[in-house]
């Protein structure tokens, strides 16, 4: 279970945040300024930070700075009570990843966190083998066994998806939401068209199994 540090001077925006990330299966600890941020990073295994700007001691400005040296490939959720470009372009050139404003959606805020978080997964294991088949994320290639296979994007990234947590069940918003975007207008039943081809493409391999959860979504399963 990933674990967020909230990094805030205002005890209440600690509390909404903490409270909506751990209602979305996150484990959170908390600092209310930059320089506590930093021994708690210290202590304990932190997947990602969500700071403010604006915080006594040490500012979110120094402490993004001082996390990104110490691990370049942190995700860091950056928030301000301001919205000026120059902000930021501030944030993003110290190394944040993401940028909200205050006021925000707690909602919202979640969403970024696991965009953020699938994106590093992404970036750190870009291929999955399972049985006889290889998924190559970086040239989006597909093979069996010896066999080169070529996917339409979409169902690469479905498949990609489905296969890099075997037996997790994901629902039809889920995938939309992580392969479409979130701002996709569609249909949701796109997705079970998707999956009906993907079933059709490997009718004949062994190796894996896309079921339907009734009333969920889908699950790929790997035979022992």
């Amino acid at each position: 279970m990933p674990t967020i540090l909230v990094a805030d001077d205002d005890a209440n925006i600690r509390e909404l945040v903490c409270l909506f990330l751990r209602n979305d299966g996150f484990e959170t600890v908390e600092a209310s300024d930059g320089k506590e941020a930093l021994s708690v990073f210290a202590l304990k295994h932190i997947d990602l930070v969500v700071l403010d700007i604006m915080m006594p001691i040490m500012d979110g400005w120094t402490l993004c700075k001082e996390l990104r040296r110490v691990n370049a490939d942190l995700p860091l959720l950056m928030l301000t009570a301001r919205g000026e470009t120059w902000e930021k372009v501030k944030g993003f050139e110290l190394g944040a990843d993401d940028y909200l404003t205050k006021p925000f959606d707690p909602l919202e805020l979640t969403v970024r966190v696991r965009a953020l978080l699938k994106r590093y997964r992404i970036g750190a294991t870009q291929s999955i083998q399972f049985g006889n088949i290889m998924l190559d994320r970086q040239t989006y290639k597909v093979m069996r066994g010896t066999e080169s296979l070529s996917l339409p994007l979409k169902e690469f990234e479905l498949l990609y998806k489905l296969a890099g947590t075997p037996g997790q069940v994901y629902t039809r918003e889920q995938l939309i939401e992580q392969i479409w975007g979130i701002d996709y207008a569609g249909d949701d039943r796109t997705i079970d068209v998707h999956i009906k081809r993907l079933r059709e493409r490997f009718a004949t391999t062994p190796d894996f199994r896309i079921e339907t959860v009734r009333g969920l979504g889908y699950r790929l399963e790997v035979p022992l």
